[in-house]
């Protein structure tokens, strides 16, 4: 029972991973089933078993990237253990290396919404519980430092859109990045690793956080 359970999982996994090479590179309107069975190892038939339809295997793969999304960013952000400088430093962090994980993901996730704007409400479906558990909270603790004379007083809306903003764009525009800083660099990552610092610093910086005394 336990092979039978893990053949399964094994199987799923393979078809979602092949999924997403197919979604990332060619797009929804240009990915085909009958490729992500083929390279997934399985039947046809077999893929429509697990997942039924192109549009359920789609939501699948974003629905799971914004539920990894939204895990990484609230163990760190929502971690009370931590003070809200160290929160909003691996908050910062960790979501631009999701995205260096994950760099096909913006490009995909803005095409997809350019071109089928039906899709904006899967998105949005399965990104809402993450921004209102995240939000509500950051923005009291936010206002209680702020109360304090501790930090800035600023919109927690516009504080995580400031971040995704920022971490998002080296992966959006990388063949112009890449072009304007010619040689600044001896290759790309080295700018990321610089460019994911100045992007902490940036949001710290708009917050001011100073240590309570």
């Amino acid at each position: 029972m336990n092979n039978e359970h893990s053949n399964l999982q094994s199987t799923e996994a393979r078809i979602l991973q092949a999924a997403e090479k197919e979604f990332f590179e060619k797009g929804y309107a240009g990915a085909r089933t009958v490729s992500i069975a083929e390279a997934a190892g399985v039947t046809h038939a077999m893929l429509h078993y697990y997942f039924r339809t192109k549009d359920k295997l789609f939501e699948q793969i974003v629905a799971g990237k914004i539920n990894m999304l939204g895990d990484i960013i609230l163990s760190a952000i929502g971690d009370g253990n931590l003070p809200l400088e160290e929160r909003i430093r691996q908050g910062v962090e960790r979501h631009f290396d999701f995205i260096a994980a994950n760099r096909d993901l913006p490009r995909f996730i803005v095409n997809e919404v350019l071109s089928r704007p039906n899709h904006i409400e899967i998105m949005k479906r399965n990104a809402l519980h993450i921004v209102n558990s995240l939000l509500g909270s950051l923005q009291r603790e936010i206002d209680e430092y702020a109360a304090r004379g501790l930090c800035r007083k600023v919109d927690a809306r516009m504080l995580l859109i400031d971040i995704v903003s920022l971490n998002v764009f080296p992966f959006m525009a990388a063949p112009i990045v890449y072009s304007a800083i010619g040689d600044s660099y001896s290759n790309y990552d080295e700018f990321l690793a610089m460019r994911k610092k100045e992007n902490v610093e940036t949001i710290l910086n708009k917050l001011k956080i100073q240590r309570p005394c």
